[in-house]
Parts: structure tokens; C-alpha cells; sequence
């Protein structure tokens, strides 16, 4: 890959609890969750070049998914990407500095899905993968992006979906 390429993780938050009285957004993760973001976690650092910034919702069961993945940078929270439409993410993509040559996103459904969706479009998408993701982006899922340029110019249809990876 050359230096002007750029990888985006896109991570579905681990599964999460439904404890009595606690608001969607303050809802922890499950004990499977917390066993299958470390999986996730564990296949990030086997399988993805060294991430560099992460940008993660602010919900309580996201927070929880990236630290149980063990992944070791600078984080930016983000209330908006709780709720968020794909443009919504996109548009915070598209504001990540140019250093970054590895974001990985924690995100929710049915955004995570549609965002890996909308910017497959290079010739070198794994069809495969697309396929799969459309079907279902299950909890602790990983789909992993190669973007051609900077991430400001990044734009529906203009990545390569290369993986995608349910661990469990």
C-alpha cells in the first residue's frame, strides 16, 4: 500500500445490557459483549496497521467496546456520532487531520452498516464483504476501508471495502 493510502475501521460497538430504568445511551455492555470486544481487539492488532486516532461515540456501551479492545490512541469522543446519519460520520471523517494514516470509528446501527456501504466503490471492493455487511453488521463487527488521498476528500463511493470480520 502506498503512503497515500489510508485505512478506515469502522467497529460496531460490543453487545450491550438492557438494565431496567437506564437510558439507551447510558446502557453498559453485556458479559458476551465484554468477551467479544476483546476479540475484536485481539483481530485489530493481528490485522490492521497501527491505529492512529479514534473517533467513539459517547455511549456508555461504546466507551466500554474500545477500552475492552486494548487499542492504544488518542481518542476523541463524539457526542454526535450517537444517533448519527452515515453524512453525519462521514463529515467527522472528513474532518480528521491529515497525520492520521489509521481512524478506526466506534459506532452504532444501522449507521456503521450504511457508512461501510456508501463508501465501498473502488474497484478493488471485496463485493463478498458488501454482501455480508448488507445481510447483517452484527455486534463487535469490523469492516476495514482503504481510502485513496485524505480523508477530507473522502466521499460515498470512494473507498475500498478490503475486510470484514465478526469476531467470535
Amino acid at each position: 500500500m502506498s503512503a497515500a493510502h489510508r485505512t478506515l475501521v469502522l467497529l460496531r460497538h460490543a453487545k450491550s445490557a438492557y438494565p431496567e430504568g437506564v437510558a439507551d445511551h447510558d446502557r453498559p455492555l453485556a458479559p458476551r459483549g465484554e468477551r467479544e470486544a476483546g476479540l475484536a481487539g485481539e483481530w485489530l492488532r493481528a490485522n490492521v496497521p497501527t491505529i492512529d486516532a479514534v473517533l467513539c461515540s459517547t455511549a456508555t456501551r461504546a466507551r466500554q467496546t474500545l477500552r475492552r479492545t486494548d487499542i492504544d490512541a488518542p481518542v476523541q469522543y463524539v457526542e454526535r456520532l450517537y444517533g448519527a446519519s452515515p453524512e453525519m460520520v462521514i463529515d467527522q471523517i472528513n474532518g480528521v487531520a491529515d497525520d492520521v494514516t489509521t481512524l478506526l470509528v466506534v459506532g452504532h446501527e444501522p449507521t456503521t452498516s450504511a457508512v461501510a456501504v456508501d463508501l465501498a466503490g473502488t474497484e478493488d471492493t471485496d463485493a463478498t464483504a458488501v454482501e455480508a455487511i448488507t445481510s447483517k453488521f452484527p455486534t463487535s463487527a469490523i469492516a476495514v476501508l482503504r481510502v485513496a488521498g485524505r480523508w477530507e476528500d473522502l466521499a460515498p463511493g470512494g473507498a475500498a471495502l478490503v475486510d470484514f470480520h465478526v469476531p467470535r
